[in-house]
């Protein structure tokens, strides 16, 4: 039987010095309670383990409690880059291993199965694979074919938070599940915060709910809100208000660093410094708020409901260019395609709704990185997102699950992804941006290493072509299409498929015999010349040229008044202290929205 513990004597049984590992993915189920707990308690020299790191690696960065970071991804979602974790990289100021996301699975699948390794498929095209020791290149003894091994990665002591768990120990998490099964059969101990402590017998009732058993589980603390400002469905959805006042106050707090004031300047310091209560503490109006809108249903949103607070664009006006991109994208799916969404991905989540609006109402959506399999069309959000999926989602999963079933076996058509930069060989990079002495450190590739090949389309978009973002080379390349043939594809048993970059000038498309973009589609008013004169890279140019066919009036009535009323795609047109003021504007159409629904349910 797993102890029941408070949240304290939890906290105290986490060592200094350890692998660390952290449950929960981008802004769900995050263990925040605990996390501030372990480190008012003071420990430290952690070894971080994490896919995504976030808002949760944030806090340890501050806290200086990190030494190493194991990760393949960190940014801070929709708010933009990750602060701590720029400076960190940036400074070199903790040893660092980037891995590829399934050879991260797999390091931890080799832990829980009590093996060395574990093979996977190798990332073709991918300089993250020239660093690093997680991995060895083999062959199969029984088909000589080149394969991956990953290097066994432990964990010794996992975070986890999650919805319920009895008084035996049996945990019950529901929703979306990141990487937790591969990090708790990983770990040598589970410490698991929960929402509520009910009787034995209770849980497992919830559909589409996943019950760890007591055996699996070290120790549980009931802690509410202990993921506050994340979120844990279906109690409360994610703060994001608070995670704006979060943001900005880190922007201050750089700016004040800039100024050698930072630590000097109380109001701009940071979260964690010393022993002092919470931080992330929801008061009673906030817990109610967020509770009501977890409760938000498809059915509520409806497109007069939304057009109250949204953007108010005049019926006839042109289109801009994320509405452009929007539909350029959507016209590549097909009925059959099978899309999956992947991180601070608002642009290409727009195309797949509007897809399933229009031409395409059979293609399959994936949701919050691998977790809710095939939801239903719903308007674009950021506080009642989460909460849409989940009523609607077929089936809950977690990322690992999603990667076996699904990307390993080459089912997923597309995952339409954005880049910083690009070159004309159609190879990536959200690295490292390198220039005039200076390196700015990015997200990473979260999985993107893996997905280039392994999905039949890989398709990229820029929001704004420049020739900084399209250059001849990348300099660091995190993710290419190295298996480009239908031969190649075919031998490696996956779809043959293109590789195309749609961008605010055109359309490119990777010619898979000389290994170079061409210029397949120039959108309207958009001249060769201009598109050359924006382009650091050489591409080929198609053979008659032919215009990019505008967005039709019904494309855009869609787009604006049932996918994307708020103007959430706009978020990757901006600059980030315009984003900031957008993100505010939606956060407070979202409220009203809620406050007017549960006027509604007050009144019935």
């Amino acid at each position: 039987m797993a102890e029941i513990v408070s949240l304290n004597e939890l906290a105290s049984s986490v060592p200094s010095g350890i692998r660390l590992g952290i449950g929960g993915v981008h802004f769900a189920r995050l263990p925040v309670a605990l996390i501030e707990e372990v480190l008012n308690s003071g420990q430290r020299d952690f070894t971080f383990v994490s896919w995504g790191g976030g808002l949760a690696l944030e806090m340890f960065l501050e806290a200086q409690a990190i030494k190493k970071l194991i990760f393949c991804f960190s940014s801070l979602d929709i708010f933009g880059l990750a602060p701590r974790f720029r400076e960190a990289l940036e400074k070199e100021t903790i040893e660092v291993e980037e891995w590829s996301a399934l050879a991260m699975i797999e390091g931890l699948k080799a832990a829980q199965f009590n093996l060395p390794e574990m093979p996977f498929q190798l990332p073709f095209g991918s300089d993250l694979m020239r660093k690093g020791d997680f991995w060895r290149a083999t062959k199969s003894p029984f088909t000589g074919e080149p394969l991956g091994q990953a290097r066994r990665l432990d964990v010794d002591v996992l975070l986890l938070h999650a919805q319920r768990a009895d008084r035996e120990g049996n945990v019950e998490i529901q929703g979306a599940r990141g990487l937790d099964l591969s990090l708790i059969g990983a770990a040598k101990k589970t410490l698991v915060t929960v929402e509520e402590i009910v009787e034995a017998g209770e849980i497992g009732r919830v559909p589409r709910s996943f019950v760890l058993p007591r055996t699996f589980v070290s120790a549980v603390a009931r802690a509410p809100y202990g993921a506050y400002p994340a979120s844990c469905l279906p109690y409360y959805t994610t703060d994001y208000s608070r995670l704006l006042s979060y943001v900005r106050a880190e922007q201050a707090r750089r700016k004040s660093t800039a100024s050698s004031r930072a630590e000097k300047n109380s109001e701009c310091k940071g979260l964690i410094t010393s022993r002092r209560d919470r931080i992330f503490v929801c008061d009673e109006p906030r817990q109610k708020f967020l509770a009501q809108a977890a409760r938000a249903s498809c059915r509520d949103l409806t497109p007069s409901r939304l057009s109250r607070p949204g953007l108010k664009i005049e019926e006839n006006a042109p289109y801009t260019p994320d509405e452009l991109l929007a539909v350029c994208l959507a016209r590549e799916y097909e009925n059959t395609s099978i899309c999956s969404v992947g991180s601070v991905s608002p642009l290409a989540m727009v195309s797949y709704l509007l897809a399933k609006r229009t031409h395409a109402p059979g293609l399959t959506l994936i949701a919050l990185n691998g977790g809710f399999i095939d939801i239903a069309p719903h308007p674009m959000t950021l506080t009642l997102a989460e909460p849409l999926e989940y009523e609607t989602a077929k089936a809950c999963w977690g990322g690992d699950e999603t990667y076996h079933w699904y990307y390993q076996s080459g089912r997923i058509t597309h995952e339409v992804i954005t880049v910083a930069q690009i070159d004309a060989q159609g190879r990536t990079n959200n690295a490292w941006i390198e220039g005039q002495g200076k390196r700015l450190r990015l997200p990473g590739q979260g999985g993107m290493a893996d997905v280039a090949n392994l999905h039949q389309n890989f398709v990229l978009y820029l929001a704004r072509h420049s020739p900084e973002r399209f250059v001849e080379k990348v300099t660091f390349c995190t993710a290419a299409r190295g298996l480009v043939s239908d031969s190649e594809r075919l031998a490696a048993g996956l779809q043959p498929g293109k590789v195309r970059l749609i961008s605010d000038l055109g359309i490119f498309e990777l010619n898979s015999d000389e290994r170079r973009f061409r210029l397949v589609s120039i959108h309207p008013q958009v001249s060769l010349e201009e598109v050359r004169k924006q382009s650091a890279g050489q591409f080929l140019v198609a053979a008659p040229l032919p215009v990019t066919l505008p967005p039709s009036l019904e494309e855009l009535r869609l787009i604006r008044n049932e996918v994307d009323p708020l103007g959430i795609r706009k978020l990757e047109f901006i600059s980030g202290r315009e984003r900031l003021t957008l993100i505010e504007r939606i956060l407070q159409a979202e409220e009203a929205m809620v406050n007017e629904l549960t006027g509604k349910r007050a009144a019935v």
